[in-house]
């Protein structure tokens, strides 16, 4: 991240990664908000990931940390389809279950949840599958980090049946890998408070933090709160 001054503009402007900022979001005013150890995940195109330990982002020494998406999920495929970021993609999975219904638009997302929750049988499976690949690398990431809570974002967290079934997913692993179930911590998986908006309040939120760190400009963030209602 770094915060700079435009002078075309004579604004200052801060440039973050979003699965970083969907963290620092749910941190300051969502659904991380009161746990010291947790972590954002977005689903979309690919995945991004921010990660909070002891109530700090955590970057990593070459501003890494989070990147899931590079994480291998399938140790048989080299290829990039091989890769969490693949995978998980919530935009991949909607095209498929708009593929198999015959619907018109492959990218329409309320299409493939109105078969899901329709609990059209092709949809279902195709969901199911989805939902154990979050879930796994949730599980991945709970073995190296035992964090308390991750909250899911991104344009598809608005639909109540993925947190549920991401958790039956997690439970389902976990009822197949006793010596796991008895030694890792059960995280909560929520949904996040901002949804696909996540990365833009933590953005913001980075910003004003620079800019009151440096004295630029006044901050007082418990006025802030209070406009924002949140």
């Amino acid at each position: 991240m770094f915060t700079t001054k435009v002078a075309k503009i004579g604004l200052p402007i801060s440039v973050e990664n979003d699965g970083k900022s969907a963290a620092l979001a749910e941190s300051w005013l969502g659904n991380l908000n009161d746990v010291k150890n947790g972590m954002a995940i977005v689903l979309g195109t690919c995945v991004g990931g921010g990660i909070m330990l002891d109530g700090h982002l955590w970057a990593g020494s070459r501003r890494l940390a989070g990147e899931v998406s590079l994480m291998p999920a399938d140790q048989t495929n080299l290829a990039d389809d091989g890769l969490f970021g693949k995978t998980g993609s919530a935009v991949r999975m909607i095209e498929a279950v708009n593929t198999v219904i015959g619907a018109s638009c492959l990218t329409d997302g309320h299409c493939a949840f109105a078969a899901i929750n329709a609990g059209q049988a092709q949809a279902t499976q195709i969901f199911r599958q989805y939902a154990r690949e979050v879930a796994a690398l949730i599980l991945n990431v709970q073995t190296v980090l035992d964090l308390d809570r991750y909250v899911i974002g991104g344009g598809i967290s608005f639909q109540p049946i993925l947190i549920d079934e991401i958790n039956r997913q997690y439970d389902w692993i976990l009822e197949r890998r006793p010596w796991v179930k008895s030694t890792i911590a059960r995280p909560e998986i929520l949904s996040s408070r901002f949804h696909n908006d996540a990365n833009l309040y933590g953005a913001l939120y980075r910003l004003f933090n620079k800019l009151d760190a440096k004295h630029d400009v006044p901050i007082d963030l418990d006025n802030l709160l209070v406009n924002a209602g949140r």
